[in-house]
């Protein structure tokens, strides 16, 4: 059994890969889009923030979905989506990415909601370490993503990004047919009440035990859509160049990559409130200090940011999972990943509107002291001072 499970992890992770590589293999390319377009900033910031849009609103329905259909077919279909999106930026003008970025993060949902909530499933023991291969895979896709968009953009053009997205998903399609059916055609699950009502699917998102951790995610993934996302843009900024901004992106993202799954053998074992704030408090501050580095002092601050955004990432995952109830799962792990989109969207746009404004240093200021203002605010809260441990266990 134990061996089958392993591979279906790895089915499952590259689905997840699928997700972050569509969006930073573009997103690391904007720049220059926007400057070939002739739009600023603010665009650069929308188009981030459309993928992540989509993802808000179709994951918590993924994971609806998914608890009354069938997890397998919806992940089947979201691959699905994904691979059209991909390949119609090929056969309309490159004026409507905005919609070529919406339909793939429309595919995107389903597929990132259903692999990781599956993880969930066939890892009842053991899950914190799961995870962690899990986003440590996913990760992968933050970090080849960058370097080989920006090789990709250089020596074929634009286009070539899309074309090889869906290569990717095409790829995540045929290995997903070998996971196993969820159940029979027509057979329930054991509790009388399994079939998730839309009463209760709403619910959710004000369920008192998730939303402590729905905060979090908020608060990393608002860090995490200002790094990944406009990083990129101080490094043009500073004269970078494609293929130098994309290695120092997939430098920052490998840091992030490594850390997951010392995060997840860390979510097994102390109490999840250390690591969720000492994460977020190394994020925060180096999102401040970014734009005052270059060179090699630049590389180690941004690896710091990626350190932090990982385990607060691996730990929030492994936190709804264990809190959520068994017929909710996927609907609570799709409320949870579009808290995701909501903090990856509003990271972008925020950013994005105060450097067309006033530049990019005060951006990456004001949105990492915003970070920090929050951070306190959470520690301050009964959830997350000593006495909640339990709750993490």
């Amino acid at each position: 059994v134990a061996p089958s499970r392993y591979w279906y992890l790895v089915i499952l992770a590259l689905s997840g890969f699928v997700t972050s590589f569509g969006a930073h293999i573009v997103a690391t390319n904007l720049p220059s889009y926007a400057e070939k377009i002739g739009v600023g900033a603010f665009m650069i910031g929308l188009l981030i923030g459309v993928y992540d849009f989509a993802e808000l609103f179709a994951k918590p329905f993924a994971g609806f979905v998914a608890d009354r259909r069938g997890m397998k077919l919806t992940l089947l279909v979201g691959l699905g989506v994904f691979i059209l999106g991909s390949l119609l930026f090929l056969v309309i003008s490159p004026k409507l990415l905005l919609l070529v970025r919406f339909v793939q993060g429309l595919g995107a949902a389903a597929l990132s909601t259903v692999s990781i909530t599956l993880v969930a499933k066939y890892f009842t023991e053991g899950r914190g370490r799961a995870f962690g291969i899990y986003n440590a895979v996913k990760g992968a896709g933050y970090v080849t993503a960058p370097a080989l968009g920006g090789f990709l953009a250089h020596g074929y053009g634009f286009s070539m990004i899309f074309a090889v997205s869906a290569a990717v998903g095409t790829l995540a399609l045929l290995l997903s047919l070998l996971l196993p059916k969820d159940r029979a055609a027509g057979e329930r699950l054991e509790d009388d009440d399994d079939d998730l009502s839309l009463r209760q699917f709403f619910l959710i998102f004000k369920e008192p035990r998730l939303l402590p951790v729905y905060a979090v995610i908020v608060i990393n993934m608002f860090l995490v859509g200002i790094l990944f996302g406009f990083l990129p843009v101080y490094l043009h900024s500073i004269q970078y160049t494609a293929l130098e901004s994309g290695a120092t992106v997939s430098v920052a993202t490998l840091s992030y990559l490594l850390v997951q799954p010392l995060a997840g053998h860390l979510a097994d074992r102390i109490a999840i409130r250390i690591t969720v704030l000492v994460g977020l408090l190394l994020a925060a501050l180096a999102i401040v200090a970014t734009t005052f580095t270059t060179g090699a002092l630049l590389i180690a601050v941004v690896i710091c940011a990626g350190i932090g955004i990982g385990t607060v990432w691996t730990n929030s995952d492994a936190l709804v999972s264990a809190l959520a109830e068994r017929n909710q799962l996927g609907a609570s792990i799709g409320a949870a990943q579009s808290f995701k989109e909501f903090g990856d969207m509003v990271g972008p746009l925020l950013i994005g509107l105060l450097t067309q404004l006033y530049g990019v240093r005060v951006g990456f200021v004001a949105c990492g002291s915003l970070a920090l203002a929050c951070l306190f605010i959470m520690a301050m809260s009964r959830t997350f001072n000593p006495g909640a441990r339990q709750q993490g266990e």
